[in-house]
């Protein structure tokens, strides 16, 4: 059809316009298209018109995002791609350090088992015998059984010990499970915002080269001077390099979680969450709740509250080696006897005894009183550190809760503010450029703008999440769920 040279500049901005504005809403197939000379540009152009372009505020389910893109496909799937909960669950399960510390709690428990041993006892074998001393007749053999009689509950105090320890192993290992849970959610939320300005990055990359063919189509007629398409490669060229650093930093993002989680580098990981929508359990109600939740489960203060119990321990066994040491003994001797000389001869005489005794040490010097002593003060050392353990956890549960009700203001500020109000811009300046008052660069300009604005949504939305991770990093709380997680709603 024909149009004029001025109506077919305001149908060419239209077009711009809604390019930049639909750009992150359109699929792929959709927007793989490439159109070639002012005659197909202005086709779709009075195609374009009678559709109202949708906001871009509001963006479709995050799978019919993300798959729009083949690089973005490459790091993300709906389906088959791995949740945080299941990186979790295989960091768990891999990690060769948590494998190695595993192996402290079966150290522990032989050492239990070793604890509630009875001493052995002693076998004394005695031969005497006077064919060196010139008393061929005299011979004397003697066997002995010696068994050590164990006071004061020092074995009952050495399992409590031991008993003490392997909980206190334990306890040690969950810390170091709830650690390496922290460290891959944090990982898997870095990974999660830089897909997602991966995938903002390379729609708006996709978005300026369809531009190029509009604005290239008025160059062409004389509409358009060739600094505008000039400004506008420059521009690509930059959201190109911007990508791929975007895209290194997603790599390297997944890299460190294959270590972290134990799989192979040449193993693929895909993420399937949605940085939107958080695979975690939600948050406790307050920050009280919060709290005291933190000091029931976190694993580490439970290690410092048997630490003291450990100490306890080590002071009742010290006291109780402090008794005196007891050892029974029973000795069968057989004595031969050879006179000689005699009126009648030689007489031989053989006698058979059975000794019963029991040997006592006497703690005159040493009654352990430096090993009651130092454990004395090992109890008030372990004390004093499960408070201050106290203070600390109180500490990070609140600046965890007070980052994730901060983010929660944040998201609400930019989706009622801010992006709303680039939208807004966006619109007016398209109404305006309909009439010919501004370039497709101001369009452009604008663009740009809500793309920073939509980073910076970006980086809040993975605050949040990190946020909520250390929320229940600091709580000590499970994050591993065998249910799948329900959405956390953005505010409104």
């Amino acid at each position: 059809m024909f149009l004029h040279p001025r109506a077919r500049r305001s149908l060419s901005g239209v077009l711009s316009l809604f390019l930049l504005t639909a750009g992150t809403i359109l699929p792929a197939r959709a927007q793989s298209s490439t159109v070639t000379g002012a005659a197909a540009a202005e086709g779709i152009i009075a195609n374009s018109l009678t559709a109202r372009p949708p906001d871009p505020a509001h963006s479709p389910d995050s799978s019919e995002r993300h798959t729009a893109s083949p690089l973005v496909a490459l790091y993300f799937d709906p389906t088959q791609g791995a949740s945080s909960n299941e990186v979790v669950r295989r960091a768990l399960a891999s990690n060769g350090e948590l494998a190695a510390a595993r192996l402290d709690i079966e150290r522990a428990r032989a050492r239990l088992r070793q604890a509630g041993l009875r001493p052995n006892p002693t076998l004394d074998f005695e031969q005497t015998t006077g064919l060196l001393t010139g008393s061929a007749g005299e011979s004397e053999t003697s066997v002995g059984v010696s068994v050590p009689i164990e006071l004061g509950g020092k074995r009952q105090r050495r399992i409590e010990l031991a008993q003490a320890e392997l909980e206190a192993i334990e306890a040690e290992v969950s810390d170091r499970e709830r650690r390496l849970a922290g460290e891959a959610l944090a990982l898997y939320a870095e990974a999660l915002a830089a897909l997602r300005e991966l995938e903002i990055t390379e729609g708006l990359t996709d978005l300026d080269l369809k531009t190029v063919v509009v604005v290239q189509a008025r160059v062409n007629e004389g509409d358009t001077a060739p600094l505008e398409l000039n400004l506008l490669r420059v521009e690509i060229d930059r959201l190109r390099s911007r990508r791929a650093m975007v895209e290194g930093r997603l790599r390297s993002s997944l890299l460190r979680l294959k270590s972290l989680a134990g799989i192979p580098p040449s193993e693929p990981l895909r993420l399937r969450e949605d940085i939107r929508t958080p695979g975690l359990p939600p948050a406790p109600a307050s920050l009280e709740a919060a709290i005291a939740l933190a000091l029931r489960t976190r694993p580490d203060l439970r290690l410092a509250r048997l630490t003291e119990e450990l100490a306890q321990g080590g002071f009742r066994l010290a006291r109780s080696q402090s008794a005196p040491e007891v050892t029974a003994f029973a000795r069968y001797t057989l004595s031969r006897s050879a006179f000689d000389d005699t009126p009648v001869g030689t007489l031989r005489d053989r006698d058979k005894l059975l000794t019963f005794g029991v040997s006592v040490g006497l703690p005159v010097f040493n009654k352990n009183q430096g090993a009651k002593a130092e454990a004395a003060i090992a109890i008030s050392q372990a004390k004093v550190r499960r408070e201050y353990l106290e203070q600390v956890v109180r500490s990070e549960v609140a600046s965890a809760y007070a980052r994730y009700e901060a983010a929660g203001t944040a998201l609400l500020t930019f989706e009622q503010g801010v992006i709303a109000r680039s939208n807004e811009n966006i619109r007016t300046l398209r109404a305006a450029y309909e009439i010919g008052a501004f370039r497709v660069t101001d369009l452009l300009a604008e663009q740009r703008r809500l793309v920073d604005s939509q980073r910076d949504f970006t980086e809040t939305l993975a605050e949040r999440y990190r946020a909520l991770a250390d929320l229940h990093h600091a709580i000590g709380a499970p994050v591993v769920r065998d249910t799948a997680p329900n959405p956390i709603p953005d505010k409104e």
